[in-house]
């Protein structure tokens, strides 16, 4: 993380307020400089020239203002922040997936200016989210898990091969936190058949017991870089993207592996990613697999 900045995209909208007092507190505490930004497509057709009326575009004073006013929110809130705050002449989405490509991380707010009443995640963060190079945090859920007042981060923990960098990230969030991390594996069992003689029982432990297998192998690793993080281990069966939701009540961070799939549309979360973008109770962030 160390000379990249943490990006937080705003637009005005109480989403991107909410992302940017969360990015800053989180540069404040890793020690980085923020980068915040305003993406819109006024320049590339306005250009820089004024109107012919002599008034200036409304999407360029509304860009200024909105800059203007996260410079000083952030500043208010954490002096100690270094922070540039820039327009960048694009679409938001690609805006900010070409800034996550020299970013240590990138935060979105769940919703903007333009989110359709009744969704639940606002279709940038969710694209953010699904394309980004770096972490991307979507800042959502009640105020006390967004302020950071339960004082303790969730990992979810999927394959041994793509959980480490997960998990990594979620103990160096607790680390910089001073609390602890609940390592979430979920499994499932197979379909109890139906004649009461046969019992699957052994079968059953055995998915247990591979599932607890994996969380240990990718725990061991990574907890010996954050020895001094408390590592709670929740071994649960069911659907893994539910299995999330009730522990995220109960956090600041939700940290989940990017799994993602690309088909014909380009890149797309995975149903766990998906499902607690739009449900979970506390800030998710999502990470791409090293």
């Amino acid at each position: 993380m160390r000379g990249l900045p943490l990006v937080v995209g705003v637009d005005g909208s109480d989403g991107s307020i909410a992302a940017l007092d969360w990015a800053v507190e989180e540069a404040a505490r890793f020690g980085l400089a923020l980068r915040v930004v305003y993406a819109s497509l006024w320049e590339r057709y306005e250009g820089s020239e004024q109107s012919f009326s002599g008034e200036r575009p409304a999407d360029e004073v509304m860009a200024e203002r909105v800059l203007a006013s996260a410079g000083q929110r952030a500043g208010q809130l954490s002096p100690g922040v270094t922070v540039r705050a820039v327009t960048v002449p694009d679409d938001a989405v690609d805006a900010l997936v070409e800034e996550s490509r020299k970013a240590a991380a990138l935060v979105t707010g769940s919703s903007g200016r333009g989110v359709v009443k009744g969704m639940l995640l606002g279709s940038v963060s969710l694209a953010v989210a699904g394309r980004a190079h770096c972490p991307v945090t979507v800042v959502r859920g009640r105020e006390r898990n967004i302020r950071g007042m339960s004082h303790k981060v969730v990992v979810g923990v999927g394959e041994a091969h793509e959980a480490a960098t997960a998990v990594r990230f979620a103990l160096r969030a607790a680390e910089a936190r001073g609390c602890g991390v609940e390592a979430v594996r979920a499994w499932r069992a197979p379909q109890q058949p139906t004649d009461p003689l046969i019992v699957l029982d052994e079968t059953v432990r055995a998915y247990e017991e591979q599932a607890t297998g994996i969380l240990d192998e990718v725990l061991s690793e990574a907890r010996s870089e954050y020895p001094h993080v408390t590592v709670q281990r929740t071994v649960i069966e069911g659907p893994v993207h539910k299995a999330l939701l009730k522990p995220s009540a109960d956090a600041d961070l939700l940290v989940l592996g990017a799994a993602r799939r690309q088909d014909h549309r380009g890149l797309h979360l995975g149903r766990v990613s998906h499902t607690a973008l739009h449900h979970a109770a506390c800030p998710v962030s999502v990470v791409p697999h090293a």
